[in-house]
């Protein structure tokens, strides 16, 4: 495993098929996403600890560590 988290990761709708590079929070699990082409807000798929889990190219950085996702119980919505 890697010592420091990538925090670049491209989310892709599941509805319009859109992608967006976006930056992953450190300090916080993303439950929701709006998608800024369709307005769809996203939520994680069952098992899975937040929208960049689901829908992104690359896991969170908690997971990608090897920890649990959002041990610290903040949330962020966007």
């Amino acid at each position: 495993m890697q010592s420091e988290p990538i925090l670049n990761s491209t989310i892709t709708c599941p509805h319009c098929k859109e992608s967006k590079a976006e930056t992953m929070p450190t300090d916080a699990c993303q439950w929701f996403y709006e998608c800024s082409f369709c307005n769809t807000v996203l939520e994680p798929n069952k098992g899975d600890c937040c929208v960049y889990c689901s829908f992104g190219t690359i896991k969170c950085p908690p997971i990608q560590v090897g920890s649990s996702c959002c041990s610290n119980g903040e949330l962020i919505f966007e």
